[in-house]
């Protein structure tokens, strides 16, 4: 009725029959120990070019083998089944269909382009070295040599248009004075960042660690120390309804017993006689004043090319490309950063020119240049199409031609009106008129607000801003006769002065 096994002291156990239904092995709980198709995991492993699954062998056939044996005994053990022991490291055999073709590795680098130093070489930030620019540097270290070293209180005011090199002249001549600088608490704020004019207090409180805010930093001025250097870069952002923070930053310096010289930077050139007329009346509180004049063809020539000769890549850009962007640029704004960014997009051009073109197997694989044409298109989308087109003028002008349209309107009606002061509305419709009449592209309005802040700063315009762009007062800073006789050179614009205004 039942088996009786006996067991011997010195032996082990026998094993049950496997022949016993209820004594069978138990399969171990996670399906990942498992092989064969209990697993029901492994069903869907039979993927194409896989060897057709075999059924399950017996015991027998596997000598030796436990499912719950250690991991390196069952490893020395798989490979000689035909079975895989996971779809997951399967991998198509030597003869299967998809072995022939092995899949595109992606390169997530691609190799440098001979364009990339270019591109790098024409950054619009503070460059390693500035040219043209002799007699300001010379200028802004005469101020810190006679006013800072000698412990002595005054202030200075930089003006110029966007691009023409203030922070980074200034910039630059700190760097060289740096070792005489040493002893100098130097403290250089971009106005840009500041959410409201009244935050420059705090601000400086903070930088100088003086607390109480703006008396603080009076009494912290005024008290035995260091000499301090406070730098306001785009100075105009400091404008409020009163200008008392202009007025109070201005007379720090020449204060009792004060330790402060100021140096601020800012784009209007009448910035302190516009805006602080109080400071006419104290000639003491008065800054030095120096204006930054617009870049000329010439000089915007040289920046680029010197660029490009640090990158050993004259060859890329052509002189007549180069020549011409500083031409077009040079009778807009004078701006160097603008024409630094039109020379990269020209080349950024170029570039995936070429890139089309070496994808393209058919395609010539000649090395590119920026030439002219790509100059042109990069101009087009900047200034639009009028900018592409029309020359700018030639070397023997004193300045381009849309400024002296201008010129002439706003002497034309300061000659037929009562008040010296025109609105630009008024002065675009008859700048509009003037061109419609000789056949010149004219600009728009906003185009000619910056125009008229180009020939302020040039010291032949002044400007009232007021909150609409078209009723800015506008009027001639130099007397009329200055204005004919710098005109009348030219023969379009005297017969422009002898027909009058236009109809």
């Amino acid at each position: 009725m039942y088996d009786t096994y006996f067991i011997s002291p010195g032996r082990p156990a026998a094993q049950p029959p496997p022949s016993s239904p209820s004594l069978q092995p138990r399969l171990p709980l996670s399906p990942r120990k498992r092989t064969g198709d209990d697993n029901s995991c492994n069903l869907a492993a039979a993927a194409l070019c896989s060897p057709p699954k075999h059924s399950r062998s017996t015991p027998a056939s596997k000598p030796g083998f436990d499912e719950n044996s250690p991991l390196s005994a069952r490893r020395r053990l798989v490979p000689s089944s035909p079975l895989k022991s996971s779809p997951r490291k399967q991998e198509p055999l030597a003869g299967g269909p998809n072995s022939e073709k092995k899949a595109p590795v992606a390169r997530l680098f691609a190799e440098k382009s001979r364009f990339q130093g270019v591109k790098q070489a024409l950054h619009t930030a503070v460059p390693e070295r500035l040219l043209s620019r002799e007699d300001e540097r010379a200028s802004i270290r005469s101020f810190l040599e006679e006013k800072v070293l000698q412990r002595l209180p005054g202030s200075l005011y930089i003006s110029g248009a966007p691009g023409t090199g203030k922070t980074a002249c200034l910039k630059c001549v700190l760097q060289d004075m740096k070792a005489e600088l040493a002893s100098v608490q130097t403290v250089v704020v971009n106005c840009m960042s500041l959410r409201s004019s009244h935050g420059i207090f705090p601000l400086l409180a903070d930088r100088l660690h003086a607390s109480g805010g703006q008396n603080g930093v009076r009494r912290l001025l005024t008290a035995p120390g260091p000499v301090v250097l406070l730098v306001l870069d785009e100075m105009d952002q400091l404008d409020s309804k009163s200008q008392d923070v202009l007025y109070t930053i201005f007379e720090w310096p020449y204060l009792p017993n004060s330790r402060l010289c100021l140096i601020g930077i800012a784009n209007a050139l009448d910035l302190t006689d516009r805006i602080l007329p109080r400071l006419q009346a104290r000639p003491h509180c008065r800054p030095l004043l120096l204006h930054f004049p617009p870049y000329s063809r010439q000089e915007l020539t040289a920046i680029v090319q010197d660029r490009l000769s640090q990158a050993s890549a004259e060859g890329i850009l052509d002189a007549s490309a180069v020549q011409f962007c500083a031409r077009k640029v040079s009778a807009v704004s004078g701006d160097a950063r603008k024409a630094l960014d039109i020379c990269r997009r020209a080349v950024e051009m170029v570039e995936s020119d070429e890139r089309k073109k070496t994808s393209d197997p058919k395609a010539e694989t000649t090395a590119s240049r920026v030439s002219v044409p790509q100059v042109a298109r990069v101009l087009s989308e900047v200034y639009g199409d009028r900018m592409a087109s029309q020359c700018g003028g030639s070397d023997g002008e004193s300045f381009p031609l849309q400024q002296k349209l201008l010129v002439c309107c706003l002497l034309l009606l300061t000659r037929s009106g009562k008040s010296r002061e025109v609105v630009l509305g008024k002065l675009h419709e008859v700048y509009s008129r003037l061109c419609a009449q000789r056949q010149v592209g004219a600009v728009g309005q906003g185009e000619c607000l910056s125009l008229c802040s180009l020939l302020e700063s040039r010291g032949i315009f002044a400007l009232k801003k007021a909150k609409e762009a078209r009723l800015t007062k506008v009027f001639l800073k130099i007397e009329e006769k200055d204005v004919e006789n710098a005109l009348k050179d030219r023969t379009l614009l005297g017969s422009i002065l002898a027909a009058g205004l236009p109809r």
